[in-house]
């Protein structure tokens, strides 16, 4: 195991589209394409949609396949897991995806204000016992405030009953959230057929089990 993760990690240095800085390095020098990344990798003007915490990327891999005019990049810590994705993205020569190993609280160091469109949080640990980690608490959301265009949408969705709650506490403040749609479980819906056709790993074992998925969409407004 431990040689398959070095293995990978020796591999994710050599793939074109996965980037990796120290902390170190952001704070000097700063991250090259920030600001500039449809101009200078993606090589479109095309909307830039993130995955927050995307393990193996099998959700921004689905995206970038069913919307090829968009730009997908997954952000993860987990190397070992991204390499999956980074592998398969470029043995399918897909353009318009990207992977960014780092700590999602440094997300600010990657993208300039304005310069995301979308962000989907797909099944992140719900943290149960440090709620300031939480990928949907204020500190988060302050964070993803601050890259993406004005009305942009955030998605979440989770197997956790107790993240799902607690994000729709947060985002019911009519003065700074609009939630467009929120059910606690996703499969019982007969519309947001699009939300489903893409399924990560863990998505298909909870559905196996019988366990519910939530979904909430909403939008920053300040």
């Amino acid at each position: 195991m431990v040689k398959n993760k070095l293995q990978r990690f020796a591999e994710n240095k050599f793939f074109n589209n996965m980037f990796q800085c120290t902390y170190n390095d952001l704070l000097t020098t700063g991250f090259d394409l920030k600001g500039k990344w449809r101009s200078e990798f993606f090589n479109n003007e095309n909307p830039i949609v993130l995955e927050l915490g995307c393990g193996k990327g099998e959700y921004t891999i689905g995206l970038g396949k069913k919307y090829p005019y968009k730009n997908f990049i997954g952000l993860d810590i987990k190397g070992a897991r991204m390499w999956r994705g980074c592998k398969t993205s470029n043995e399918e020569n897909m353009t318009n995806v990207a992977f960014i190993r780092t700590h999602i609280q440094l997300i600010e160091h990657f993208f300039a204000a304005n310069e995301v469109d979308e962000i989907w949080i797909t099944f992140p640990d719900p943290q149960l016992k440090k709620p300031n980690k939480r990928l949907t608490s204020p500190r988060f959301l302050a964070l993803y405030s601050k890259i993406l265009k004005p009305e942009s949408i955030i998605h979440l969705k989770t197997d956790s009953n107790d993240l799902y709650d607690y994000t729709l506490n947060e985002v019911l403040l009519p003065q700074k959230y609009n939630v467009i749609f929120h059910t606690n479980d996703l499969y019982a819906e007969k519309d947001y057929l699009e939300v489903k056709e893409i399924q990560t790993f863990y998505e298909i074992m909870y559905l196996a089990t019988g366990k519910p998925i939530t979904y909430i969409e909403f939008k920053i407004i300040i």
